[in-house]
């Protein structure tokens, strides 16, 4: 009894690991732009606030007042430029100009070539999310091969563990690929 307990504790580990994983995974792709407005598009930047590297959105507002446009509006307005700067060198790709209180971004509508490049990204993310989907597998079944070389559990405890392992990584990979879907078409369609 006392080895069911310890791979059911195993599994429930696994499980909760998998599932944050795919909200990684899902966070990650909200940071992708599909050519709308989303304060989610600034969430990977950081500014280095007087030699602090701090998350943008803990130095100021962000907002998406209209569908092409995106507001930050800086708690403290001396970090406007450290703001912008922060902006320009991220990876989001979009021109920040500010009136002296709030920096402006406009999105663009997405050209063909960018689209593309950027389903490339989303793709990457997605195989990050799964390979770490895998990992806790992987890490799981050495704990549960360990559990049966110590003789704490046996060969068919063992392989039911398993079975219900593979179910839970075949769903986490499969929820995964799904949010890869959607953010394709969202990506594709504009």
């Amino acid at each position: 009894m006392a080895a069911e307990n310890l791979i059911d504790v195993l599994l429930d580990d696994a499980r909760e690991r998998m599932a944050k994983s795919a909200e990684s995974a899902q966070h990650e792709f909200s940071t992708v732009r599909t050519g709308r407005a989303s304060p989610a598009l600034l969430d990977r930047v950081v500014v280095d606030y007087y030699g602090a590297m701090t998350p943008l959105n803990q130095l100021s507002t962000v907002s998406a007042p209209e569908a092409r446009l995106i507001t930050v509006q800086p708690y403290d307005k001396s970090s406007i430029k450290l703001i912008e700067k922060a902006i320009n060198e991220s990876d989001v790709g979009l021109n920040p100009s500010n009136d002296g209180n709030l920096v402006r971004l406009a999105v663009p509508e997405l050209t063909e070539e960018r689209r593309r490049e950027l389903v490339k990204v989303v793709r990457g993310l997605a195989e990050e999310g799964r390979v770490a989907v895998r990992n806790i597998r992987r890490d799981c079944m050495h704990d549960l091969r360990e559990l049966r070389k110590e003789g704490e559990a046996g060969e068919d405890e063992e392989r039911r563990a398993e079975a219900e392992l593979q179910k839970a990584t075949d769903a986490r990979v499969g929820e995964i690929e799904e949010l890869l879907k959607s953010k394709e078409e969202e990506i594709l369609r504009g």
